[in-house]
């Protein structure tokens, strides 16, 4: 690598460290994707037990994500809290409007906050990073209105420098392909369920059995479509037949 790549990257990961261990005390909305998990570790290397990753869990998390999330926190030896969280049960996100997220994060970010300040937890961290300041995220602004902090975004640290800094970090997740949650498989203003996320989720089960690493299952009515890089084709052709009876099977 570069030296003048190299020593920028040092400069972010030590600004990020300062960020993370000047606010005492953390709480960090981890989701087992390589963003939060690298605030995740960082902040638990900087703050040790005054450093808690929270697992928001429901029914538009994969159940398969939720124990991945796990076991790393586990295998790191960090402290960790699955929360449970009732989304669905908002009609303004249940109505699937085009901010679902915002209502998603909202949700989760109340948690948050409640056991922060029940708790004495300074700050609530998430794991947004430079690249997703150019997308439509009405989560983040959920995040905002609660004082939520970046520390990716405050540092610079984007999601290429992210998967840098995973990988000399050691982290297994480095290369993990990115995971939107399962409600974005399904169109704006089809009402989302905990009964058709299942769905979506023993489809994409099927995938995951079969190795495929980065996939969609976007569910319109009684069609499934299925998204796979271009790379993946030839496989999914050989895997026809499985595809065919296992996504069928999920309804």
């Amino acid at each position: 690598m570069d030296h003048s790549i190299l020593n920028d990257l040092n400069h972010k990961l030590t600004t990020l460290r300062t960020l993370i261990r000047a606010c005492g005390s953390v709480l960090v909305a981890y989701s087992g994707g390589v963003d939060s998990a690298l605030v995740m570790v960082v902040a638990h290397q900087e703050l040790g037990d005054r450093a808690l990753a929270c697992i928001g869990v429901s029914p538009s998390y994969p159940t398969r994500e939720m124990r991945d999330a796990v076991k790393l926190a586990e295998t790191l030896g960090i402290p960790f809290r699955l929360v449970e969280t009732e989304e669905y049960l908002d009609e303004n996100y249940a109505a699937n409007p085009t901010n679902r997220c915002y209502f998603c994060k909202s949700e989760l970010h109340d948690q948050l906050k409640t056991i922060a300040l029940v708790e004495g937890w300074n700050v609530v961290l998430d794991g947004n990073n430079v690249s997703d300041l150019g997308d439509y995220r009405p989560g983040m602004e959920a995040a905002r209105e609660r004082a939520v902090r970046s520390p990716l975004i405050e540092a610079g640290i984007s999601k290429a420098d992210v998967r840098e800094l995973a990988r000399h970090l050691g982290l297994p997740v480095w290369d993990k392909p990115a995971m939107a949650c399962l409600s974005s498989r399904v169109p704006h203003g089809t009402p989302i369920t905990p009964a058709l996320l299942r769905q979506i989720e023993t489809a994409e089960d099927v995938l995951v059995a079969l190795g495929f690493r980065q996939f969609r299952v976007r569910h319109h009515g009684e069609i499934a479509r299925i998204e796979l890089p271009s790379e993946d084709f030839a496989a999914a052709i050989s895997h026809h037949a499985e595809l065919v009876e296992g996504i069928q099977a999920a309804g």
